[in-house]
Order: C-alpha cells, then sequence, then structure tokens
C-alpha cells in the first residue's frame, strides 16, 4: 500500500499516467539483488549497464527490447553427460535470472558484449526529429489598418 500522496507532484503535469503506475509498481516490487550491476551515465545521450554474470557464456543469456522494457535473462544449460561436482564451497552462482530495466522513451540498445564476465549493454538516445523542439510561427487575426490619405469634401 502506497503511504504518500503522488498528487501534488503531479498536477502540473500532462500524460505522465506512466510515473505514477511506476511509483505505485515499486512500493509493492519485491527488488532482486542478483545479478549485480552498474547504470553508467556516459554522456548526454549515451549510457551503459554493465551486468556481472561469471560463468554464463553467450549462449545462456538472452536481451530483449519490447516497447520500453529491457530484459536480460540468464540461464545455464545443463548437458546430459554433465559430470557431478562436489563443492567446499560455492560462491559462484549459477543460477537462472531475469532482469528487467524500464527505458524511457527513445532510448535504444545499441551494442552487448560480453567480456570478463560481464555484460556490457550500450543504450542511446535517438529523438526523431518530430520530436526535437522547434520554433512556432505567430500570426495575427487582425485586420490591416486603412490609410487615409487626406479628408477633402466632395
Amino acid at each position: 500500500m502506497r503511504t504518500f500522496d503522488m498528487t501534488p507532484l503531479l498536477r502540473t503535469t500532462v500524460g505522465f499516467d506512466r510515473l505514477a503506475r511506476t511509483m505505485d509498481a515499486l512500493a509493492t516490487e519485491q527488488v532482486p539483488t542478483y545479478p549485480p550491476y552498474n547504470i553508467e551515465k556516459l554522456d548526454e545521450d549515451a549510457y551503459a549497464i554493465s551486468m556481472a554474470v561469471a560463468g554464463f557464456s553467450e549462449d545462456d543469456l538472452d536481451i530483449t527490447v519490447q516497447e520500453n522494457t529491457l530484459t536480460v535473462t540468464g540461464k545455464i544449460a545443463q548437458s546430459e553427460e554433465a559430470v557431478e561436482r562436489h563443492f567446499l564451497h560455492r560462491g559462484i552462482a549459477e543460477r537462472a535470472f531475469e532482469r528487467r530495466f524500464s527505458l524511457a522513451d527513445h532510448i535504444k540498445v545499441a551494442d552487448a558484449k560480453l567480456e570478463h564476465g560481464l555484460l556490457h549493454i550500450a543504450l542511446k538516445r535517438e529523438v526523431p526529429e518530430e520530436a526535437k523542439p522547434r520554433t512556432v510561427s505567430i500570426t495575427t487575426t487582425a485586420k490591416p489598418k486603412q490609410k487615409v490619405l487626406e479628408k477633402k469634401a466632395a
């Protein structure tokens, strides 16, 4: 249950219903902690997500984007001829995971690469021309005044 009122924040906004829904979801959502990740802002229009996925190969990972949600899933396929291993200590988790990220409008996944146990996902903001700010000209509907040359009697 939400214990705060969002109404004062949303009084002067139009079309931000998604913000209110997101805040409601955050209040009730249990956030997973595996795998750990970083989100980095590289410049005005570029971001990077780095996830620690030790033990996973490229074939074990799947990245999908649907609408404004980036989903990263990982599952290590167990082969039938896998050797039974006996751990004295198991600190590297190889469990399946699904991690979701909400992307802002116009954020696109540019690239993804796996190196040294880290999955790096490059994100780029690509604002289309029709969404960029533009100048609107102002026109008037007032009738132009007619010039009176001279007032002469007929």
